[in-house]
């Protein structure tokens, strides 16, 4: 069950990010993970919406796309960064941000170890399927307006995508 409300001021936290930049056009570059601190969406209303995985079934195909393409509408309703969080890795986030298409439009930041999204009371653990998923964000989205919590859309069934889903987003904006 999340803890997280709307009304609450987000938490302190570091993400870690490969920045995009066109030399990963080239799809055998690397880039270099850089760290970024909750603290630079002083000021800022940030959509940010998280995936259990990058690559897997929902994530891929249902949650990240329609964000994509819905960038221009919540940039329209005032959203000055729209992000993507997960516990994989920063390279793995990359690869699959590249894959994706998102270049700048989506920052893909990694929780290591869920660490930001346990004191947010969203995490869940993926181990009983046997696949090695662990310990993971689960699905939810939040808005985030000047540290504050407005929205927040969390899945019941992480396999799903309702409430976290940008429609869901865009029609709270």
């Amino acid at each position: 069950m999340a803890s997280v409300k709307v009304g609450d001021v987000i938490p302190e936290g570091t993400f870690v990010h490969v920045p995009f930049s066109p030399e990963l056009e080239d799809h055998n570059a690397c880039g270099i993970p850089t760290k970024l601190s909750t603290d630079a969406w002083k000021g800022k209303k940030v959509v940010l919406f998280s995936v259990p995985g990058a690559f897997t079934p929902s994530c891929h195909a249902n949650h990240a796309p329609p964000y994509l393409a819905k960038v221009p509408e919540l940039k329209a309703k005032g959203v000055d960064v729209v992000a993507v969080v997960s516990a994989n890795d920063p390279f793995v986030l990359s690869g699959w941000s590249r894959i994706l298409g998102f270049k700048d439009a989506i920052l893909a930041l990694s929780d290591p170890n869920g660490a930001w999204s346990e004191k947010l009371g969203l995490t869940v653990d993926l181990s009983g399927l046997g696949i090695g998923l662990g310990k993971r964000t689960t699905r939810f989205a939040l808005v985030i307006d000047d540290l504050k919590v407005t929205y927040a859309g969390v899945e019941p069934d992480p396999t799903q995508v309702t409430v976290s889903g940008v429609d869901a987003v865009l029609a709270a904006l």
